[in-house]
């Protein structure tokens, strides 16, 4: 841990310790930051210990830095380790419930922190994790901890797009009065609204271009897949409704039945509303994402009549909060959602599907 190198700052980037999983091999060196300087901890292919757990927690160690060189190396040890350690019923449930709930309260704290008005603070990333902690502890009495690391396995960013939408979702229905148990029904539907897309071909998710008609048939099968995958699960009405029919429209343009929707249950519109904003602002693997402008701009121009006006308006509300919403020359605002900056170049990216 002695060896310091004097790199560009830029050169690495930062992920919580809690990525580092108990008794794996990073494929790639780890760092620690001390005044100023990164120093080596660990060495590519060096057993991450109950030790080196132990020493960050005692430095009060709450980040660690990888080389953005090896930033693949690193994406690949965390979709190979995570979803083989929840599939795992080797290990006990509790110590794989535990991980699993460190990770994605890890992706919340960043969706929180970077993607979210700081007016929300503390007291409502609490109610979040809160939520969480109660789907982790759902999906840990089911075939649920298997079901999110089939996911994960089958493709990560998947899984961090589910998170993603949980947080958002979270956020539209800090605008509501709802129950405990409504939040982590949502929180559970926002998590496995995808979940049938681990039947589709990786190579259809993963594709760098924009999908062929028949790759899109294929694609609008998962979530009538997803609700199947879910049959034997224990979960609510509410949540499979999500699953099925987070691709509905109002106007009747959605999938997988087409019908129009605006007798559509409230959990549904909001997970509707929360995953097209995030497949907006993330964007599909072949264009970047819209910043939260643009995104909400195509929800209400682009898309108007097809997510209900008023879930759509309380985003709006929640992002402005900070003037996440506002960097064109007008911040958008009102029940029609935003209106003034053109779309940069013009065109919207239409998210995967």
């Amino acid at each position: 841990m002695a060896q310091t190198l004097r790199v560009p700052e830029d050169a690495y980037f930062a992920v919580s310790p809690l990525m580092l999983f108990p008794q794996t091999q990073g494929s790639f060196e780890v760092y620690l930051r001390q005044d100023g300087e990164f120093v080596l901890y660990t060495r590519t292919g060096e057993l991450f210990t109950a030790g080196h757990k132990r020493t960050m927690h005692e430095l009060g160690v709450r980040e660690v830095f990888v080389l953005r060189a090896q930033s693949a190396r690193f994406r690949r040890y965390v979709e190979e380790n995570l979803g083989a350690i929840l599939a795992d019923e080797a290990m006990p449930v509790r110590e794989r419930a535990g991980i699993f709930y460190d990770v994605s309260v890890s992706i919340v704290r960043q969706a929180f922190t970077r993607r979210l008005p700081e007016a929300m603070g503390e007291a409502e990333f609490a109610r979040i994790r809160r939520m969480v902690r109660g789907c982790v502890a759902f999906l840990s009495r089911s075939d649920g901890l298997r079901a999110v690391g089939g996911l994960v396995s089958h493709d990560y960013k998947l899984y961090r797009h589910s998170i993603n939408v949980l947080v958002f979702a979270m956020a539209i229905l800090q605008t509501y009065e709802v129950d405990e148990g409504f939040l982590v029904d949502c929180g559970l539907a926002a998590i496995l609204h995808d979940i049938g897309k681990t039947t589709v071909p990786r190579e259809i998710l993963e594709r760098s271009v924009k999908l062929s008609a028949r790759d899109k048939d294929i694609l609008r099968t998962h979530p009538v897949r997803g609700a199947a995958l879910c049959a034997g699960m224990p979960l609510s009405g509410d949540v499979i409704n999500v699953i099925l029919f987070h691709h509905e429209k109002l106007d009747g343009t959605g999938y997988p039945s087409g019908i129009a929707a605006d007798t559509l249950p409230l959990m549904v519109r909001v997970v509707s509303v929360a995953d097209k904003y995030e497949n907006l602002i993330s964007g599909p693997r072949w264009q970047a994402g819209l910043s939260p402008f643009q995104a909400l701009r195509a929800l209400s121009e682009r898309y108007k009549g097809r997510y209900d006006p008023e879930v759509l308006r309380r985003l709006v509300l929640v992002l402005s909060g900070a003037g996440l919403a506002g960097d064109g020359p007008d911040a958008p605002g009102g029940a029609d959602g935003a209106d003034g900056a053109p779309e940069a170049g013009g065109t919207v990216a239409a998210g995967r599907g």
